[in-house]
């Protein structure tokens, strides 16, 4: 029976679309995933969205919708991206599906009962966007300590969990399981700041918000969003509070790894971990707080208009690419950086140059010199060595960067094994040798060597970048390989025939050629990121009685012709039919509207206002229009359907 390996993201908060710092995670949990899969584990990854809170709700109101409607949306956006991204996820949970409602109910209920929550009221200060409380003394620069946002006083009922009651048996776990919180780093931030100064007990309903799930037996109160969004680990696999767990949530309890971004890393090392032990469940093996993928030197913000969508990029540069990016370009402990200047240039340096180079030489060649038929003939020469050792060492080393998360280190070793492939073909120089008909033998051998190493690099690539992978393996004609077969230099069948007309698979990026898209994102980055400004709406008026407004006499007036007011900059002459006659309108628009365009529309006039005289053209009534304050807009009041001229206005 295969060892099983279950693995988690965060679920993905549905205020809104993901930007790639945030997809960044699951790229990476499903590159550990597929690893994990073809080294033999039995492996279920789970991913989702976070559905209930505050901050859901106002957004939805904002937007004339229930908040269901506004997470139906967006939950169905982020699953588009992680489709998009190749996330081979098994399970994604939403915290609004019943069946995980119905558990949070039961476990609120049951910590209740056994007296790990109890009611209270609270007040502090309160961040929105983190859904969490702060005392003053844990704010930064009186800013919420998390996100930095802004932060508001809030006093209200809840019930409370008592933290402090399992605190010791966390501390001890912590130092008795070292890889429990990984980085070290980490671990060192919890402990020190959170656990070994004594933990506060931990806010864990609300009531002054609804958009939740209700706390049965106290109905004004809403479950706390993280203590609703964390057991999801567990109801998504079966988890049954009454004891009816399913056969799965048994097989795959406790979790083998928790993946996060380092800013959630309190809520799943402390609460998460506390909240098992007061279920008396076993704690997840261990959580990896991973960096963040900073934009221009910062945290990706809307607010700061530097936001990277994956699907914008992955449209300009393939899935692939993107993933390879961030993957590659995220250290284990430290943040990574991405800009479009250092996505095209590690694109056009790896991924065009040392791979896709490497791969379209390589089939080239033994199509011009040999039909297509890849050869073993045994003749071999001392420089032929060196390459074998790195392939057959390879998967050593990636399994090995691989146990310990560093995804980025198992990306270069299989490079390196691609730039050692290139290095062989200067060495071995195969254009020279085909000059030679009695060098044909050592021609076909070089050209082996090529291929059986680009066949196990291509092997080892595939957890990361899948959809490549599998178009190497095409262009050789090779099948996929066990991960121990690996090991061995020479699987590669000999007198196999390469594809005839081998792919492209990363054309080299111009700069140039994408600078119109990349300004048209950047620009939309800015729009949205610009402060909305107030309308500067005009002052209202003094009241009027009904009566006054009945002495208007306002009617629908079609435009039969019109032409400009000479000696003037601002009018123009209209000619208008209300029905039973025709009159002349003089109209202050002409930097809004061209005469000819005017001709045949239907406006509204107040048509018993008093002739008057304007450059000398008499005007018998005014034509309504709608405007800013400051005359920067303006357009005609119009019927939303065709009537006839004439008609009244009431």
């Amino acid at each position: 029976m295969r060892q099983k390996y279950y693995i988690t993201t965060a679920i993905a908060y549905t205020s809104g679309k993901p930007h790639i710092g945030n997809t960044y995670e699951a790229v990476l949990a499903d590159a550990i995933a597929r690893f994990k899969r073809y080294e033999g584990y039995d492996v279920f990854l789970q991913t989702g969205t976070d559905e209930h809170g505050q901050k859901i709700e106002d957004k939805a109101k904002a937007q004339g919708i229930t908040p269901k409607e506004y997470v139906d949306r967006v939950a169905g956006e982020i699953k588009a991206i992680w489709d998009l991204m190749g996330t081979s996820y098994d399970k994604f949970i939403r915290t609004t599906d019943a069946d995980h409602e119905a558990q949070v109910k039961k476990i609120f209920k049951r910590l209740y009962e056994q007296g790990d929550i109890y009611k209270g009221y609270y007040e502090g200060m309160y961040c929105v966007p983190c859904e969490s409380f702060f005392t003053s003394s844990q704010l930064k620069d009186g800013k919420c300590p998390d996100c930095g946002g802004e932060v508001k006083p809030a006093k209200e009922e809840a019930y409370f969990f008592k933290m402090s009651k399992y605190a010791p048996r966390l501390i001890e776990h912590i130092n008795t399981h070292p890889e429990f919180i990984q980085p070290v780093a980490r671990k060192n931030e919890m402990m020190n700041n959170f656990l070994l100064p004594g933990l506060q007990d931990l806010c864990v309903s609300r009531t002054s918000f609804t958009w939740g799930i209700q706390v049965d037996f106290d109905p004004k109160h809403v479950v706390y969003v993280w203590l609703d969004a964390l057991v999801n680990y567990i109801t998504g696999i079966g988890y049954d509070c009454d004891g009816n767990s399913t056969e799965q949530f048994k097989a795959l309890w406790p979790a083998d790894l928790h993946l996060i971004g380092k800013d959630i890393i309190r809520f799943h090392t402390i609460y998460w971990p506390i909240f098992l032990m007061a279920l008396d469940l076993p704690l997840p093996k261990q959580v990896f707080g991973h960096p963040w993928l900073l934009q221009s030197g910062g945290k990706m913000s809307k607010s700061k208009g530097n936001v990277l969508y994956a699907d914008d990029l992955a449209r300009l540069f393939g899935v692939d690419a993107v993933r390879y990016f961030v993957l590659h370009e995220m250290p284990f402990d430290n943040d990574g950086v991405i800009t479009w200047e250092l996505l095209i240039e590690r694109l056009n340096a790896d991924l065009a140059n040392v791979l896709g180079n490497l791969v379209n030489r390589t089939v080239s060649m033994s199509n011009k010199y040999f039909n297509g038929i890849v050869k073993q003939t045994g003749a071999e020469e001392p420089i032929d060595a060196e390459l074998k050792a790195v392939a057959v060492g390879t998967a050593e080393k990636v399994v090995r960067d691989m146990e310990e998360l560093r995804v980025a280190d198992a990306l270069t070793d299989v490079f390196a094994l691609f730039r050692r492939c290139n290095k062989y073909i200067d060495e071995t120089a195969p254009w020279t040798l085909a000059k030679d008909p009695a060098q044909a033998d050592r021609l076909a051998e070089v050209l082996y060597n090529l291929t059986e190493s680009i066949a196990i690099g291509a092997n080892l690539l595939n957890p990361f970048l899948p959809t490549t992978a599998a178009k190497i393996l095409a262009q050789l004609n090779d099948a996929p390989r066990a991960l121990e077969a690996l090991n061995a230099f020479g699987t590669y069948a000999s007198e196999t025939r390469v594809t005839e007309t081998p792919e492209i698979l990363f054309a080299r990026i111009d700069p140039k050629v994408l600078a119109p898209e990349i300004e048209a994102i950047e620009a939309k980055q800015r729009a949205a990121a610009a402060p909305k400004e107030t309308p500067n709406y005009a002052p209202a008026k003094p009241e009027i009685a009904y009566e006054e407004f009945e002495k208007l006499d306002l009617r629908l007036a079609k435009v039969t012709a019109c032409e400009e007011v000479k000696r003037s900059k601002k009018l123009l002459k209209l000619t208008v039919s209300i029905g039973t006659e025709e009159r002349t309108v003089v109209s202050g628009i002409k930097n809004w509207y061209r005469p000819e365009d005017l001709v045949g529309k239907t406006v509204v006039l107040v048509a018993n206002l008093k002739p008057v005289t304007l450059c000398g053209v008499e005007s018998h009534g005014m034509i309504l229009c709608a405007s800013d304050p400051e005359d920067k807009e303006l357009a005609f009041v119009t019927p939303e359907k065709a009537l006839q001229a004439g008609f009244t206005v009431r």
